[in-house]
């Protein structure tokens, strides 16, 4: 709609002048529980998608087995249904992501307070990464 394009315009013209002004003041770099803050906000939602990836991926992998390998005489060491379980997981993967993402959210995980510096530093990158 037209009045949220508006507001978005807005918002975004604000934090433009907001990170124009930080370019030029020197800006510290995280504290300690920042970085943590930063470090669990990106590792939740990793663990809880491939806690999910891996669970699918075995019971997809087992029911080809079960089905198609018997047919077909493969077995899951073969490679041919822990590939197809992998195809199986990786698409649900896809499609839950965002499930898992929310999820973290409504465990209380918010998005770290940084400025657009200290988002850029290596320390947060790095606890990003971790």
């Amino acid at each position: 709609h037209s009045t949220e394009r508006s507001c978005l315009l807005r918002e975004l013209h604000r934090f433009e002048s907001i990170a124009i002004a930080q370019e030029k003041l020197e800006v510290a770099p995280p504290s300690p529980g920042q970085l943590k803050h930063v470090f669990f906000h990106n590792a939740l939602p990793f663990v809880g998608f491939g806690f999910l990836d891996n669970a699918i991926m075995i019971a997809a992998g087992t029911q080809i087995e079960l089905s198609i390998g018997v047919i077909l005489g493969i077995s899951t060491m073969a490679g041919n249904a822990a590939a197809l379980g992998n195809l199986v997981s990786d698409l649900a993967g896809l499609g839950l992501a965002g499930y898992v993402e929310a999820l973290a959210s409504r465990l209380g995980l918010s998005i770290p307070d940084l400025t657009p510096k200290q988002a850029d530093m290596w320390q947060t990158r790095l606890s990003a990464h971790l």
